[in-house]
């Protein structure tokens, strides 16, 4: 058994397809519920009047994020979708040129052209399709489009981002709770996208925030 079988390597660029859009939605789910509620409680709301409008803003953003991620990312998906069926047509009609196409681009790579030929010829005899359209295309699995994914983490990130706002609404002083919810935001979302992307917690958002 190969090395590379006992330990797969498992790389970050793999969440892309989701970590857009869970970052999105979290940032867009603090921002927004946390401006309706500081918007209410200055109207000199009660308690109930400010939970009702955060539930209703986090209910209603919830939607509206997911709504709106599916129709952009579909839009990606059937763009990809016309491609593959282009690419189809073209491989039954001059399967030739085609081989020629896929050997030059390797060959722009650095590899000797006939050893691009052959692979060219190896690759498209296995799936002639799925090589066009990794490597003419740039599309792969990993960045294929996926709209209920994308709708279902929008919706999911920002209702966790819409919820922190409540923390602070438990011990309601108008004061107090400005402070708080926008405390809040700097700390979560950074250590959410240190967690989800293996990268540094972005200054901007750790500095503490005047109260």
């Amino acid at each position: 058994m190969s090395r590379l079988a006992l330990n797969p390597e498992s790389h970050f660029v793999n969440r892309i397809g989701w970590l857009r859009a869970a970052v999105l939605g979290a940032n867009d789910g603090i921002l927004s519920t946390a401006s309706l509620i500081i918007g209410v409680a200055a109207a000199a709301a009660t308690q109930n009047e400010v939970l009702i409008a955060g539930v209703a803003g986090l209910v209603a953003g919830a939607m509206s994020m997911a709504a709106g991620e599916y129709v952009s990312v579909s839009s990606q998906s059937d763009t990809e979708r016309a491609d593959f069926a282009r690419e189809r047509q073209e491989l039954s009609e001059n399967p030739e040129f085609e081989l020629d196409e896929l050997a030059n681009i390797y060959v722009k790579r650095g590899v000797d052209r006939d050893v691009a030929r052959q692979v060219a010829q190896q690759l498209m005899a296995k799936d002639a399709l799925t090589a066009h359209a990794r490597d003419e295309l740039g599309i792969s699995e990993i960045t294929t489009a996926r709209p209920v994914q994308a709708a279902l983490t929008s919706a999911l990130s920002f209702s966790v981002g819409a919820a922190m706002p409540f923390c602070s609404w438990q011990s309601y002083r108008p004061p107090v709770r400005l402070s708080r919810s926008w405390r809040l935001r700097p700390w979560a979302f950074s250590l959410f996208w240190e967690r989800a992307g293996q990268g540094p917690a972005a200054p901007a958002f750790c500095a503490p925030r005047p109260e």
